[in-house]
This record gives structure tokens, C-alpha cells and sequence, in this order.
């Protein structure tokens, strides 16, 4: 396991549109889950340890995000067939688990993962009602352990999104292992 840290924000870089498979048996695009103030989108997986530690406060901050006008969609990247952690059937069983709001999709050829630039897992992009980025932090300071009394920075963050339409100016690199990329072939 690698541990990686995400990039510094590129304020009003574009999301990408995707057309993905979830985990209710339905497909998503970007527009489908598009919230009117914002939109999350979280790159994640169901085997790393800093996914496991923050899953339950990420399904927590989530909905009261999705209360304030942010849609939100959770994206796993991983190499399925060497990683079968991060199985269709696993990921299902991953989102019911941890009761997900939000959609679950499955980046089977990785494409999205690549067009978005993501490089770990948890990977956020927060996204203002034009679809300009504008957080590419962490959820807290939790690493592959949760910090329980840690400040809520992704929420900190996304609340001021959907009020200003702006992100903070300082954000904290997100932290989590890397994405497991199928090989060249």
C-alpha cells in the first residue's frame, strides 16, 4: 500500500461528465447527480484503511451537505480483477454497510479516474453550482485511523460552497492509499 497525497486545488477547473454504473442497478451521469449549490464527487474504494476510517463521518457529512443543496456520488477507481476487495457485489455490500445516500459507481475502465486527475483513495472534488472546482482537500485530519474530535473540513468547506460559491483559500491535501491501476496492455 502506497500512501499518497492529493494535488492543490485548481480553483475552477471544469468536472469532467461521466456515465457510470451504481451499486442501485441504475447508471449515473454527472448531470444525475449535480446538486444545485455544488456537487461532491469522492473517489473511494472499500478495502483501504483510510476509506474504512472515514466512511461512516463521510455518509454522515454527506447528508447534511446534500440538505444544503450538494449532490453527491462516490466513484471506485480500483482494479477490480487484482483487487476483487473492490468487487461490484463488495462495493454493494460497502455502501449498504455504511448506508449511503448518495450513488456508488463503478470506474471499470478507470477513465473517469484519469479524466478527474484523482490519485488515492478518498480523492474529493468539490465543485461550485457551475461545476468549477473549487475544494480538492481532506474530509478531517483522520488518517488510517479515525480522529474523532477533528474538525469537519470537507463539510467546513462545502457549506461555504453552497452559501458563497466559493472554497477556502487554505486546504489540506487529502491522504489514502493509491489507486490501483490496471496494468498497460
Amino acid at each position: 500500500m502506497v500512501a499518497m497525497e492529493t494535488p492543490v486545488c485548481d480553483f475552477g477547473w471544469q468536472a469532467v461528465d461521466f456515465d457510470l454504473p451504481g451499486v442501485d442497478g441504475k447508471r449515473h451521469t454527472l448531470q444525475d447527480v449535480r446538486g444545485p449549490k455544488g456537487t461532491l464527487i469522492v473517489f473511494i474504494c472499500n478495502h483501504c484503511p483510510y476509506v474504512k476510517a472515514i466512511a461512516d463521518r463521510l455518509v454522515d457529512d454527506v447528508k447534511q451537505l446534500q440538505d444544503k443543496g450538494i449532490g453527491a456520488a462516490a466513484i471506485m477507481p480500483n482494479d477490480t480483477e487484482n483487487y476483487p476487495a473492490d468487487s461490484f457485489e463488495n462495493m454493494q455490500a460497502f455502501a449498504q454497510v455504511h448506508g449511503f445516500t448518495f450513488p456508488y459507481l463503478l470506474d471499470e475502465t478507470q477513465a473517469v479516474a484519469k479524466a478527474y486527475g484523482a490519485v488515492c483513495t478518498p480523492d474529493f472534488f468539490g465543485f461550485d453550482a457551475d461545476l468549477g472546482l473549487q475544494y480538492r482537500g481532506r474530509l478531517d485530519a483522520s488518517k488510517k485511523e479515525a480522529a474523532p474530535d477533528a474538525r469537519r473540513e470537507l463539510l467546513e468547506a462545502m457549506t461555504r460552497v453552497a452559501e458563497t460559491g466559493q472554497g477556502p483559500a487554505e486546504q489540506i491535501p487529502s491522504m489514502g492509499c493509491s489507486i490501483k491501476w490496471k496494468a498497460a496492455g
